[in-house]
């Protein structure tokens, strides 16, 4: 999931040759999640069709104060600019640089340009002698002294048939650009977190195992969650049907809870945090069959024995890391819920109870209780994807203590 996700972007084009690169980043733009809307001066048409933008975006594309069709009906740049999470033009010529600098507004773009309240970036392309001129450097110069972030220009062909810096950034370069700037103000950026997700599956036979009713959603809400904020994340997951693609997250499916260990401990000491999300098997099979067992007597007998305990094994390991636990309770909630923040040395466990309805296995919400060593933050039922920003919101303070 890319940090530009649900972001309303406001792409600005102005007339160059690369504004037919503008077709390609809208797309990005929106591969990416964003919401995308255009505005380009009336000299831009000449170069990409609106057509085409706003069959890309899906959104109306602005290029005058008035709608062509209907000159009574006010495009409000004003309003335009407010709804924007960010602004960024690109292809960005001279002549639009220069008057951002000046503060000209003889055009929809700049006026809403003046009126945005969002960060601006700026991806100059000009022919190499126009982006070396004096007059293109001082716009540089007074942009960035504004509070614009310039995108630099490539070196490269240019239309002119010269060759040198001048070239727009590829849309790709633009994209990436923007993501490493938003996510290098994020609280958990550079930190490494290991969740845990789902249940384990443990063998009776080939075809049969034990099991539980986990579904993954809670771990992997908290992994999706977790890379927003900047974290760069291990989801160790057992069997589910859920997805999951961004690039912050290395997916690790797992089956049984030994399969789950040895897949926790290879990444344990590297981390900053462990969240054990995984409704782990307590128990397993004596001996696992290597043929179905055929349905033959009125009573089949296991016999069981103990999985590994991956979380207090994590607590006994623990030197550096933050640890978190999951405790679902059926009774004696509270009281349980403690002495497993102290047997496996957490340093917060989340607590649900089956008691609660709308918390548990399988559904879109929950209602947990964080129990610190000295005290309990209750929350209300919410959605899962609540409950993880709740989680992680508290992982961040003890990581900022």
């Amino acid at each position: 999931m890319s940090v530009l996700k649900d972001k309303n972007v406001l792409l600005g084009i102005s007339a160059g040759i690369a504004a037919y690169k503008s077709a390609f980043l809208v797309r990005l733009l929106i591969k990416a999640g964003a919401n995308v809307k255009v505005v380009m001066t009336p000299a831009a048409k000449e170069f990409v069709t609106p057509l085409t933008l706003s069959t890309l975006s899906k959104n109306e594309v602005f290029s005058g104060f008035t709608q062509e069709e209907e000159n009574e009906v006010w495009n409000n740049h004003v309003e335009l600019g407010l709804w924007t999470d960010f602004f960024i033009l690109a292809p960005a010529t001279a002549n639009t640089l220069s008057k951002m600098a000046s503060g000209n507004s003889d055009n929809f773009l700049l006026a809403t340009y003046l009126s945005a309240k969002c960060p601006v970036f700026f991806a100059p392309a000009m022919d190499l002698d126009m982006y070396k001129h004096p007059s293109t450097k001082k716009s540089f110069e007074t942009l960035k002294s504004f509070g614009n972030i310039m995108i630099p220009a490539g070196t490269g062909e240019l239309a002119s048939g010269l060759k040198g810096e001048g070239r727009m950034a590829e849309p790709e370069e633009i994209v990436e650009f923007l993501e490493d700037h938003f996510t290098k103000n994020l609280p958990l950026k550079n930190k490494k977190i290991l969740i845990t997700a789902g249940p384990t599956y443990e063998a009776i036979d080939p075809v049969r195992f034990i099991g539980n009713h986990s579904s993954g959603k809670m771990g992997f809400e908290l992994a999706k969650k977790a890379a927003a904020l900047g974290a760069d994340v291990i989801l160790i997951s057992g069997p589910t049907n859920l997805e999951l693609e961004d690039k912050q997250v290395k997916l690790v499916p797992v089956v049984s809870t030994q399969d789950m260990f040895e897949a926790v401990h290879k990444h344990f000491e590297t981390v900053d945090v462990a969240i054990a999300a995984a409704a782990v098997s307590d128990y397993t099979p004596k001996t696992t069959a290597t043929e179905k067992i055929k349905k033959a007597e009125e009573h089949l007998s296991l016999e069981l024995t103990k999985t590994k305990d991956i979380l207090l094994s994590m607590g006994e390991k623990k030197s550096h890391q933050k640890l978190i636990g999951f405790a679902l309770e059926t009774n004696n909630e509270m009281e349980n819920a403690r002495g497993k923040l102290e047997q496996k040395n957490l340093d917060f466990i989340v607590l649900n109870s089956l008691q609660d309805k709308g918390a548990g296995f399988k559904g879109d919400t929950n209602k947990v209780t964080l129990v610190f060593k000295d005290s309990e933050k209750q929350f209300e039922l919410k959605s899962k994807t609540e409950v993880a920003a709740d989680i992680l919101h508290e992982i961040i303070h003890l990581l900022d203590a």
